[in-house]
């Protein structure tokens, strides 16, 4: 085995185990905090949904991955290649949609009474449970055409145009058909990253109005200890951690479809990056949990 294909196959397995190491403990703490008499948050819901999305985009993408690089002539069959790309896509809108919805219910719990998003904090909390239902609905209708674009390896003979990705092949559907795809897929990617941006602006210049108004309370405090401080950089740093992630996975998607010839880095990048924001964004949310345990303790 050459060394770039042994270190790629070592960042494969050591990104996977560590964003199912994080993910698996943010979900035990998510049931430990319930069960141990903690307030349940309406936030707690998304968080659930939003672990098992990025569970899966790592089961199905990284597990296949590592195999295919350590064992170069490892494939899957047909059926598994069509549930592999298919529940990974699945996954990966569930998680930008659970991301979003997360950005958009804080914007609305932190608004002004005065402001006309106030009415819907009450409501809020009940319209969760639907909005998740609808976007596991909405992706898992959206990504059906995959079972008729991806096959296994032995059917390479019998197609004239298609594309290997690693260990299954893609059939190259006609223009009007990716145009169609390419249209459905980056659009609903689009709307979500720009509601998540939309939502964490808000919020943030929600913080730092509140931050000048209070600001002669914390005169004798440094600035970078101000609790609203705090929760807007924990808010930049997980949209900007988000937007970075998922823009360059669907940039790579987008220019892989697009594309001709595949080569192996482009592959490989674009798999490491579709699933770097499943693997990281669990530890930017567990510490809140750790927090709990602490408080009521």
């Amino acid at each position: 085995m050459a060394s770039r294909d042994l270190a790629m196959g070592i960042f494969f397995l050591s990104q996977t185990a560590l964003g199912m190491f994080g993910n698996l403990a943010l979900l035990c703490c998510l049931i430990l905090s319930n069960f141990s008499g903690n307030r349940v948050r309406p936030t707690d819901l998304i968080i659930k949904h939003l672990t098992w999305a990025n569970i899966m985009v790592l089961l199905c993408k990284g597990i296949p991955q590592i195999m295919a690089v350590f064992d170069q002539a490892y494939s899957l069959d047909n059926i598994s290649c069509k549930l592999v790309f298919y529940f990974h896509r699945v996954a990966r809108g569930v998680s930008l949609g659970s991301t979003s919805l997360l950005s958009v219910f804080q914007a609305i719990t932190i608004s002004p009474s005065n402001s006309k998003w106030a009415q819907l904090k009450v409501k809020a909390p009940r319209l969760i449970g639907p909005f998740l239902g609808l976007c596991w609905a909405l992706n898992l209708l959206t990504c059906i055409f995959l079972f008729s674009t991806v096959t296994d390896m032995r059917d390479k003979g019998n197609l004239t145009e298609f594309r290997q990705f690693v260990y299954c092949v893609i059939v190259k559907p006609s223009k009007q058909s990716l145009k169609v795809y390419a249209i459905l897929l980056v659009s609903n990617d689009v709307m979500c990253l720009g509601l998540m941006v939309w939502a964490s602006g808000f919020m943030m210049l929600i913080l730092f109005k509140h931050k000048k108004r209070v600001q002669h309370i914390h005169k004798s405090v440094s600035t970078k200890s101000f609790p609203e401080t705090k929760a807007t950089q924990r808010i930049l740093t997980l949209v900007s951690s988000f937007v970075v992630f998922y823009v360059s996975s669907l940039a790579l998607m987008v220019y892989f479809s697009f594309q001709d010839g595949t080569g192996a880095w482009l592959v490989n990048a674009n798999v490491a990056m579709s699933a770097s924001f499943s693997a990281l964004s669990p530890f930017l949310l567990i510490r809140h949990y750790i927090r709990d345990f602490h408080l009521g303790s």
